[in-house]
């Protein structure tokens, strides 16, 4: 039985006219769910659809314009889904639920949610699309490259993915790795001894990893060599067997570098590539590989490559508009 089906168990829908749209929720805790601690989530759909939403026992009625409440009508649908499935609405959950109506189909929405990650602190999902098309390719493919603008997941997802495969020991080490390059630094130049000179560079995937499972559970796990937190030069020669590793910020990485990251692919593992290819932080932009290898590899059917765009960007709504501003920007110099 699909989410949907399963949603549909706890609420009925009555289009009342053109203007007015009610629907009936069954159970107590799914409405609260809904509407939000002092109905704050009731407030916000009508603030992002130009609608007004009323409430009385456990009817929701929207008014507004057609397409304004069929956008509402949506969004709740997706938001009971959202609750059946992991217990908790979040608060970027209102405002992706009204984003999806703006981009895709109506029913991406519930197809987003066939697509959950459970990890320990939280339950993660897919926001877009192509999020779900993304974690549908890392548990199914041997091999991912996924580009995009900065806030479309990648990373965290991936992290996300590999981890859980850890914790139902499908696999039996996760390496997450990057280009040590930042702003033109060098290894050499940082105090420090070997762990304490990369770990700035790999601050991201900790923030990440103890986001989703914990401080201690992770250092028990980077301590015990189950996760390993390294920069990319230190995969060379190395041949990774039950391994799930992720190679980020590919877009600082040469094209050979790429390609030697993944060769290292052995038995019972999975490799993946990640990079934003507007955000290069080598001297000489050019050397950057990511969109080159793309290229090299897009017809290799066992590898997926997944590209995001402005759309698919689940952090801040001004992230989107500061994206098209600056594509907008060189676009026209262009």
């Amino acid at each position: 039985m699909s989410i949907l089906e399963n949603s549909e168990q706890h609420y009925s829908l009555k289009r009342v006219d053109k203007e007015t749209i009610n629907i009936k929720v069954f159970s107590n805790d799914i409405l609260l769910a809904v509407l939000g601690e002092f109905n704050k989530n009731a407030r916000e759909l009508e603030n992002l659809t130009k609608t007004k939403i009323y409430f009385r026992g456990n009817s929701i009625t929207v008014k507004g314009e057609k397409e304004n409440i069929l956008k509402v009508s949506s969004a709740i649908k997706f938001l009971i889904s959202k609750y059946i499935k992991t217990n908790i609405i979040e608060n970027q959950d209102i405002r992706q639920s009204v984003k999806k109506n703006d981009y895709s189909d109506r029913k991406d929405n519930i197809h987003n949610l066939d697509q959950l990650i459970k990890t320990p602190k939280k339950s993660v999902i897919a926001r877009s699309k192509k999020q779900s098309e993304y974690i549908k390719a890392l548990k199914e493919n041997d091999i991912t490259i996924a580009l995009g603008p900065a806030g479309t997941g990648k990373s965290f997802l991936a992290v996300s993915v590999a981890i859980t495969m850890l914790m139902e020991k499908k696999v039996e080490r996760v390496i997450l790795s990057r280009p040590a390059v930042e702003a033109g630094e060098k290894l050499g130049f940082l105090p420090g001894d070997m762990k304490e000179k990369v770990d700035p560079y790999l601050r991201p995937l900790y923030d990440a990893l103890y986001d989703l499972f914990g401080y201690e559970k992770i250092n028990k796990k980077i301590e015990s060599g189950e996760i390993e937190i390294a920069p990319l030069a230190f995969m060379r020669g190395r041949t990774l067997k039950n391994s799930f590793a992720i190679l980020d910020e590919a877009q600082n990485a040469t094209t050979t570098q790429i390609k030697m990251f993944l060769t290292r692919i052995g038995e019972n593992s999975k490799l993946v590539v990640n990079g934003d290819p507007s955000q290069v932080d080598l001297i000489n932009k050019s050397q950057s590989g990511l969109v080159q290898t793309k290229k090299i590899l897009s017809k290799i059917k066992e590898i997926k490559i997944i590209e995001f765009d402005h759309k698919d960007v689940v952090r801040h709504p001004l992230v989107t508009k500061i994206i098209q501003a600056f594509k907008k920007k060189f676009d026209d110099k262009n």
